[in-house]
């Protein structure tokens, strides 16, 4: 049986703007690559950190807590006590649990599905529109943050299946 295809080679998906088509495919290339990773993690290597690189553990808080801040910002709203509160728990060491490692997929599983109805719901007209980004505001727009959103979200899942790897390649 052959792989299935790319995120981006399956075609539009439904309700998506064109212009918000890009964002879509590569978060959910993301979520197909981190199910594949981690099917089988084993959650005791969740916190291991060879040559000091980031852990899979952070990695796997930090696309869910960044994928939804974003969001926020770019909707034009500011970071709820319980956003800043996730923010300052992406700080390594996670407590481990059995079933730790479906709970954070779980977790980036429903950021992607809250980032898509989202895109749904973003208009193309309002994409140029300007949005401040942090404490400090930032200057951005829609479309910036966005695209930043996917291209975090892939950035650290590169990481995090690097890391996968060769934790259990030590193991």
């Amino acid at each position: 049986m052959s792989a299935p295809l790319e995120a981006w080679l399956r075609g539009p998906i439904a309700g998506v703007p064109p212009l918000l088509q890009p964002v879509a495919h590569a978060l959910l290339q993301a979520r197909d690559e981190l199910h594949e990773a981690l099917h089988d993690f084993p959650p005791a290597l969740l916190n291991e950190r060879p040559a000091g690189v980031a852990s899979v553990g952070f990695h796997l808080q930090h696309l869910a807590g960044v994928l939804n801040r974003l969001l926020t910002y770019a909707r034009g709203e500011a970071l709820s006590e319980s956003q800043f509160a996730d923010f300052h728990a992406e700080v390594p060491p996670l407590s481990i649990a059995p079933d730790t490692v479906q709970q954070l997929v779980a977790r980036f599983n429903h950021e992607v599905d809250a980032a898509l109805q989202q895109l749904k719901a973003t208009p193309e007209t309002s994409l140029a529109e300007g949005r401040g980004v942090g404490r400090a505001q930032v200057p951005s727009t829609v479309i910036g943050i966005l695209t930043h959103a996917a291209e975090h979200t892939t950035r650290h899942l590169g990481q995090l299946l690097v890391t996968a790897k060769w934790v259990r390649s030590l193991a």
